[in-house]
């Protein structure tokens, strides 16, 4: 390859340009309008417009991307994490353009993509497995019959994504319904497919991981596992390596596991099977994520090796550059610094970052995609930055995370900062008597945070009108800031203005994605009465009263934090 397409945003983006220059080949940048001003496209070599509009109108068109990377002469492709990384169509659509595709075969990611489909490999080669439904359930009545003869707790999942997207946790049979419908929303709007499928649910589970990488000669490595289970709604927050509190045994199964469904999928390029393990030890399959994942910076902080250059080899038809599993070299955490406050729930929050000051010194490594001035759009993932931290022992690199979180400064949005600094000094995360974190321990034991100031967003991107050169009309993008008069800091406030008796209000800005009563029904104090989806996830907006209620606004209408969308008389 000589120039490589990069199918992505933000930091990810950012990391793979890097990579290419490392590896010696040019890179292109895609952004949409709301990224105009983004970091990723000023930091590649080259740069090209999406348009406006959702994700499905700019880094989910598979068409416009094609199209882009003949425009600028790439011949290859790396997709990132998320968005098009893992889906089949997408691989072919580069193939059949004639570019090379950095990833594992279409046929492959489409029998590991397939949550069924690889659990059923899973089984062929002998890893663990819980109970699960026989392919994707075709209704939300379906879901609740396998939760009746399965049993709860029931995880319900996309069958064809990954990174906690379009999954539900459901402990009570009443709920599997609504919440089968809400993976199904979730798993459309982040895939592109809505399929979902459910498994049984283990209580207080870990969650483990082992990377992979493997080439077309034949050598599949596993370089280590990952310990990932600090989560907020089934989305990492904090991942280590080598995954700490386990058994050589229970390390030597997971690694054989890994690699055996691998092989016996014919996988090649970069990879992770992710297994649960239970308190009493049980190891479950999870799944196979079929691309770079986020968490990859702590294998290569305790390996040695670049995991995206590798995959870059790969493509080439490279051999690997390791054939063994590297024995671990001390010990790292990856701290997601994500836009969301975590005094309220971990709600997104979307605006002008007005001061962005990172930490240094030994052992620290930044993966960011934002700087003082970025903007944070409510489009898409939260997460601006990866805090990376390397210490000789696992007590060497807490003691380095304490102080580059002390250090680390954000303003403008609120961050997930103060949760960072709150958990390491939690014991059952440190350690000191056993590791005592498990996948919901955020949201069932954390003593939690007091909630960060409130943000108004800003309204960022291109201004989209026309210029005619000598009588031929070509469309002009500028940034909105020029029509506001300069890129102001966001407004910061003590809280949101008090809202009137009664009123349903947008605690979040977002697009109001669906009603679940109907104008001027009676609701009970406390019920869910709307949902609104913002940065790729839903909040639930619960009644503040009983009494019967008047809708204000439409479905598909964005709103603005405190919007006031609905009145309880």
């Amino acid at each position: 390859m000589k120039k490589l397409l990069i199918a992505n945003r933000g930091e990810i983006a950012i990391r793979i340009a890097r990579a290419a220059r490392d590896y010696g080949v040019s890179s292109v940048a895609i952004y949409s309008d709301s990224d105009a001003s983004s970091l990723h496209a000023e930091l590649a070599d080259e740069a090209y417009g999406l348009g406006a509009g959702r994700p499905v109108d700019t880094y989910l068109n598979i068409e416009k991307i094609i199209a882009i990377a003949r425009r600028a002469g790439a011949d290859a492709v790396h997709p990132g994490y998320g968005f098009l990384s893992e889906r089949a169509e997408f691989a072919r659509a580069v193939i059949d353009a004639g570019l090379i595709w950095v990833g594992p075969k279409p046929e492959v990611i489409m029998a590991l993509g397939d949550k069924v489909e690889a659990r059923r490999i899973a089984a062929k080669v002998g890893a663990p497995l819980v109970k699960g439904s026989d392919g994707p359930l075709a209704s939300a009545a379906d879901a609740v019959a396998f939760a009746r003869q399965a049993g709860l707790p029931l995880a319900i999942k996309a069958a064809f994504g990954g990174g906690g997207r379009g999954m539900k946790v459901v402990h009570r049979i009443e709920d599997v319904g609504e919440l089968f419908d809400s993976a199904v929303r979730e798993a459309m709007e982040a895939f592109g497919r809505g399929e979902c499928y459910a498994e049984q649910f283990l209580e207080k589970p870990r969650h483990i991981e082992a990377q992979i990488i493997a080439d077309s000669h034949g050598n599949t490595v596993v370089l280590g596992t990952r310990d990932c289970s600090l989560q907020r709604r089934h989305q990492k927050l904090v991942e280590e390596a080598p995954a700490p509190f386990i058994t050589e045994e229970q390390r030597t199964r997971i690694h054989d596991a890994a690699k055996a469904i691998c092989v016996a999928a014919g996988y090649t390029g970069a990879g992770t099977v992710e297994f649960l393990l239970s308190q009493t030890g049980v190891i479950s399959f999870l799944e196979v994520n079929t691309r770079l994942q986020v968490e990859h910076p702590v294998t290569e902080e305790t390996t040695g090796v670049d995991i995206v250059i590798e995959q870059l080899r790969i493509a080439d038809g490279v051999p690997l550059s390791v054939t063994e599993t590297p024995a671990p070299a001390g010990h790292a955490f990856e701290f997601r610094i994500n836009a969301e406050d975590p005094g309220r729930g971990f709600l997104p929050t979307p605006g002008l970052i007005t001061r962005f000051r990172a930490p240094s010194g030994p052992g620290i490594r930044l993966d960011s995609g934002v700087e003082t001035g970025s903007e944070i759009p409510g489009l898409y993932d939260s997460m601006m930055a990866k805090l990376i931290v390397t210490g000789a022992t696992r007590e060497q690199a807490l003691v380095r995370a304490r102080r580059a979180l002390a250090e680390f400064k954000i303003e403008g949005v609120a961050s997930v900062l103060p949760f960072h600094r709150a958990l390491l000094e939690e014991p059952a995360f440190t350690g000191e008597d056993g590791f005592k974190v498990f996948t919901n321990w955020i949201e069932t034991e954390f003593s939690g945070i007091e909630p960060s100031r409130r943000v108004d967003p800003v309204e960022g991107g291109l201004v989209r009108s026309f210029i005619e050169i000598d009588g031929k009309r070509h469309m002009l993008g500028l940034p909105s800031a020029l029509f506001s008069g300069v890129a102001a800091p966001a407004s910061v406030t003590a809280g949101v203005p008090k809202a009137a008796d009664g009123a349903v209000v947008a605690p979040i800005p977002g697009t109001l994605q669906r009603w679940l009563v109907e104008d001027g029904a009676e609701v009970a104090e406390g019920e869910v009465v709307a949902l609104i989806e913002a940065m790729k996830m839903e909040t639930r907006i619960a009644a503040p009263r009983a009494g019967r209620i008047g809708l204000k606004v439409e479905v598909g209408t964005v709103v603005g934090l405190g919007t006031e969308i609905a009145m309880i008389g």
